[in-house]
């Protein structure tokens, strides 16, 4: 590979590795506020989604090639808030990761000729919008009263222990391990 040192490509990656690493943090966060909020199965989505920045960031390390790189970069500076202000907040940076800065950095990284780094770009980018309906889909089920209800009959699974309940609802209490309500989750059978 081309060397990357002194290329716009190279300061791309350290500004896309530093917003991973930081979204990782904050997601990180925003897992706690969740989990005080009742919603647990958020929480662990946070959580899944702050491991999942985390491979992001691991794998534009590793196309870094060491020294000092000087970047001029602005990043989110918000607070930790309530479930829907996280997850707003979540859902926008996740919309300009992959709307504007990997499309962008991406076709940078092709026209300096670094066509392996274009396209673990726009993969990343992949999984950015994911990250943003899942989240947008969480907001509309708050605000919705969804969460933990349904119009009509559902399969729900409390995630401390297994126990599976057939209902328009989530119990108010897990049966079998007697934990609340914000334990469960729509058991969603994807094998």
């Amino acid at each position: 590979m081309v060397s990357l040192k002194g290329t716009q490509t190279e300061k791309n990656i350290l500004t896309a590795f530093s917003g991973e690493s930081q979204a990782r943090n904050r997601y990180t966060f925003f897992a706690s506020a969740a989990k005080k909020d009742g919603y647990v199965q958020i929480s662990d989505i946070f959580t899944e989604t702050a491991s999942q920045e985390k491979e992001h960031a691991e794998r534009l390390f590793k196309f870094l090639q060491g020294g000092d790189v000087e970047i001029v970069a602005a990043f989110p500076a918000g607070t930790i808030s309530d479930t829907v202000t996280n997850l707003v907040g979540a859902a926008s940076g996740e919309h300009h990761e992959y709307t504007v800065m990997y499309p962008q950095f991406a076709n940078i990284a092709e026209k300096e000729g670094f066509g392996e780094i274009a396209q673990v770009m726009r993969a990343i980018a992949v999984a950015e919008e994911f990250h943003e309906r899942r989240f947008l889909d969480f907001v509309k089920n708050i605000k919705e009263g969804r969460v933990f209800k349904r119009e009509e009959t559902t399969t729900w699974r409390c995630r401390n222990c297994g126990y599976i309940h057939q209902g328009m609802g989530a119990p108010d209490k897990c049966p079998a391990c007697a934990h609340d309500r914000a334990y469960f989750e729509l058991l969603g059978i994807n094998w």
